[in-house]
């Protein structure tokens, strides 16, 4: 963030908290293997009655982690849509407070990749927008 003129303090508070609460994000006793960017554009469809995925492609993003912390995790629960078909087939998780506090440092990590993309693509508004956002996260993550 800093090498591209960006103030970073809000993410560098939730990496704190994060740490802080490190023994709640280590009740994720078994890492799965996250996309990163699994959308229809980079599946393969096996030729089914019933869409299966047969394949993943782009793996450039991929990283060992709580399914929870996937940004296909993210943007299934982003709108009240289409999209929460998704989870009538994907096992749908606990809804426990430790849960919850786990979504809100992912949702951190993925805002600040967002501000990034923001400011590569120009877009200031976007940029300045994810500070409030963060904020709006800090808040749940901090006493």
């Amino acid at each position: 963030m800093e090498s591209c003129g960006l103030d970073a303090a809000d993410l560098r508070k939730a990496a704190d908290a994060a740490q802080a609460g490190a023994q709640v994000l280590d009740q994720v006793a078994v890492p799965r293997l996250l996309t990163g960017d699994l959308w229809t554009v980079n599946t393969m469809l096996a030729d089914a009655p019933v869409p299966t995925i047969c394949g993943v492609l782009d793996m450039d993003r991929t990283w060992w982690g709580d399914p929870e912390a996937d940004w296909t995790m993210r943007m299934a629960r982003a709108k009240q849509d289409a999209r929460t078909a998704f989870f009538d087939s994907y096992r749908r998780p606990a809804e426990t407070e430790a849960a919850r506090w786990r979504r809100h440092v992912y949702e951190v990590r993925h805002l600040g990749a967002l501000r990034l993309e923001r400011h590569r693509l120009g877009s200031e508004v976007g940029v300045r927008d994810s500070y409030r956002l963060v904020a709006e996260e800090l808040s749940a993550l901090t006493p």
